[in-house]
């Protein structure tokens, strides 16, 4: 114990009293412990091995593969007799689009005997598409590589589109789904749509700008699909010009199907095409017919981007028994966030009032920045966000 200082005001204190006086308070000596233990724990884990950091991982053990035995006493084939070892063959055709995604058979059937255990499964956090052209719906022109259907039907609205799941597809929540055009052009920007919005979200390239083939294919690694945008004649033509290769609609109908061969062949890995203007080719349906056989005949679907208050599309497209989808709304015609927001609000409107709902805009930065906002949230509302070929399932075609 101490002894009092007022009695002994003149003591001298000892070594151990002037330590006790001079001691750390409790609060210092808690943050020196806890930065201590920071400063462990983190040079610990930096040195831990981290193969799949960033990226969501599925840890799960698979069975080794069991030995199966069948009833069957019939010998195996004997070496030489070629139609037994054939038959157990199946034919594979080149041209089919499933065929090139499969992978060749194993020549060591001893390599198929052995399952390991304890795998690791990265899920990606986007579902990649394969890339553009694909040969078997493509076809080799004097304009260069135009789409088709294949030998065994399968259309180039099928194999370059992004597949909607069945829950989402046959789901009561309301769908939405938006396409934003104009990309290509500028490539920063064509750049940012691909890696921050999301994959359900449709990119349609202008047939003009550099490097087509490899931004698209950047799209679709991205998980975007592609449509084509077509340029048509607009009221006020020439002083108001899409660009070059125009369709017109006073044009004879082989030069309307050759500026369309040329524009289609810019770039491979498109489901459809969507027009760019088109106010006074839209309501024409003379000039409609001929481009609608043409999309019919190369197994494509259209869409009319909403910008027009009337038009002869679904005359035209019933008479050619073409797949065809009308937006209803430009999200970004005012290009403002406040705007923007509020035609993002209708959609959702017209989703929850039709089940779906389509819309369109251009790939401007405030188009970009606003939708990744608004689609971050949009799920929490119980908006789902489809691919807008989604939008034509259970049409004609």
């Amino acid at each position: 114990m101490f002894r009092d200082e007022l009695k002994q005001p003149l003591r001298k204190k000892s070594l151990s009293q002037r330590l006790w006086a001079k001691r750390p308070s409790l609060l210092a000596t808690a943050y020196v412990l806890t930065a201590g233990v920071f400063l462990a724990g983190g040079g610990w884990a930096i040195r831990q091995p981290m193969p799949f950091a960033g990226e969501p991982v599925v840890s799960l053990t698979i069975p080794a593969a069991e030995e199966i035995k069948t009833a069957s006493t019939d010998p195996a084939p004997a070496a030489g007799n070629e139609e037994v070892a054939d038959a157990a063959v199946p034919d594979i055709d080149p041209n089919d689009p499933a065929a090139q995604a499969q992978p060749p058979p194993s020549e060591d059937a001893s390599e198929q005997q052995f399952v390991k255990s304890d795998d690791t499964i990265i899920v990606q956090p986007r579902r990649s598409l394969a890339p553009a052209p694909i040969d078997a719906v493509t076809e080799v022109s004097t304009w260069g590589q135009l789409p088709r259907i294949s030998k065994t039907g399968d259309k180039p609205s099928k194999v370059y589109a992004r597949t909607a799941s069945l829950n989402d597809i046959h789901s009561d929540q309301p769908k939405i789904a938006i396409l934003l055009g104009g990309l290509g052009l500028n490539k920063k920007l064509t750049q940012r749509a691909i890696r921050e919005l999301p994959g359900e979200v449709t990119l349609a390239f202008a047939p003009y700008g550099a490097d087509l083939q490899e931004q698209v294919n950047a799209a679709r690694a991205g998980g975007h699909e592609i449509f084509l945008q077509i340029p048509l004649e607009p009221i006020g033509y020439p002083a108001s010009n899409p660009g070059p290769k125009t369709l017109l609609g006073d044009a004879s109908d082989a030069e309307n199907i050759d500026s369309m061969r040329w524009l289609m062949s810019r770039f491979a890995g498109y489901a459809g095409v969507v027009n760019y203007m088109g106010g006074r080719f839209l309501s024409m349906p003379k000039a409609l017919k001929p481009m609608f056989a043409e999309l019919k005949s190369r197994g494509l679907l259209f869409l009319e981007d909403g910008s027009l208050a009337l038009s002869a599309t679904e005359g035209a497209a019933k008479a050619a028994n073409l797949q065809v989808q009308r937006a209803k709304t430009v999200i970004d015609a005012d290009p403002s966030p406040q705007a923007i927001s509020n035609a993002l609000n209708m959609l959702e409107e017209e989703a929850k009032a039709n089940g779906i709902a389509v819309g369109t805009g251009s790939g401007l930065e405030i188009t970009i920045d606003t939708l990744k906002d608004w689609a971050k949230e949009a799920n929490d509302r119980g908006i789902i966000l489809v691919p807008v070929t989604a939008s034509f399932q259970g049409r004609l075609g």
